[in-house]
């Protein structure tokens, strides 16, 4: 398997334009009071519709030509999709509440089809806590996981980069289109993953730039219910009670992953969300042994 192999590479539905679905899930998402929930409920009311099915071809291919512009201009000329009811969609992803039909990427659409954990946490974290994730991302990586995040900043940034130091994969799950970078600070690393790891977006490219900031962050906790999907297990480092990680802890279990929460959160005595999740079935981790006891030593990568 070809760790390395870009874009639109795979087997589709002959029928199935690419481009024109694009622009249809594009122009469904521009209709007034669009969520994930009711395109879900649309689709699911047809389970075997695409976007196409529910706009004009005229409309789709505009919509299209506006996104390929737009993309453009962020310098992103090299991209991918991927559709439900084609060969190369993730059935997995349809275990999310309000799964998504449609998603942007760039780089290695293959290691979706690698054992993956996703490693996730605080935005302002402990200086411990980002050594731990670290320290976690590398075990992983030592045992052939690839390591999963949202590329925020925080325990998601020490978890991309130390798996990415340790000559490991990593796939980022972001909350905004492909092309935007957010925080900043991580456009580099982001181009990193975007080039030799993968990088995800749900988000809807004219969606988000036709709203305000206030909206668009409604876009990160969804991204997060898709993380979980992606996973075999979710791991959180640190996390206060109002964190948006907890929505991938509800999600996790409720899609039937694995949830690892580290000790050092049950031990802080400001929170409460670690004793409500693991009445829940999360496993406490004392012990690195602890998640490995629960999802197999992995595949040991290989020595370079």
């Amino acid at each position: 398997m070809n760790l390395l192999a870009r874009m639109n590479d795979g087997p589709a539905v002959s029928s199935v334009s690419p481009r024109r679905e694009l622009g249809a899930y594009e122009a469904l998402w521009l209709e007034k009071g669009t969520t994930f929930k009711t395109i879900a409920e649309k689709f699911a009311a047809d389970p075997t519709a695409v976007p196409s099915d529910f706009v004009s071809a005229s409309v789709a291919d505009a919509r299209a030509a506006e996104v390929l512009t737009a993309l453009k201009k962020v310098g992103v000329s090299r991209f991918g999709t991927r559709l439900n009811l084609t060969g190369n969609y993730p059935s997995k992803l349809r275990d999310a509440k309000h799964p998504v039909e449609m998603l942007y990427f760039q780089g290695a659409w293959e290691l979706v089809e690698t054992r993956c954990v996703a490693v996730v946490g605080s935005r302002n974290p402990s200086e411990e806590g980002v050594r731990r994730a670290a320290k976690i991302a590398r075990a992983l990586v030592e045992r052939g996981f690839s390591v999963v995040s949202g590329l925020a900043t925080g325990i998601d940034t020490a978890a991309h980069s130390a798996a990415v130091e340790a000559k490991g994969h990593t796939i980022a799950v972001i909350g905004t289109p492909i092309g935007t970078y957010y925080p900043k600070e991580n456009q580099g690393l982001q181009r990193r993953i975007a080039e030799q790891h993968l990088l995800i977006s749900q988000v809807p490219v004219l969606r988000y730039a036709s709203q305000h900031v206030p909206q668009n962050k409604l876009f990160f906790p969804e991204r997060n219910i898709t993380m979980s999907a992606l996973t075999e297990g979710t791991i959180i480092v640190e996390a206060s009670d109002t964190s948006g990680t907890l929505t991938q802890a509800r999600a996790a279990l409720q899609q039937g992953r694995k949830l690892f929460i580290l000790d050092s959160c049950f031990k802080r005595d400001d929170i409460t969300w670690p004793a409500n999740f693991e009445k829940r079935g999360a496993i406490r981790v004392r012990d690195l042994a602890d998640i490995w006891g629960a999802l197999g030593n992995g595949t040991p990568a290989p020595a370079n």
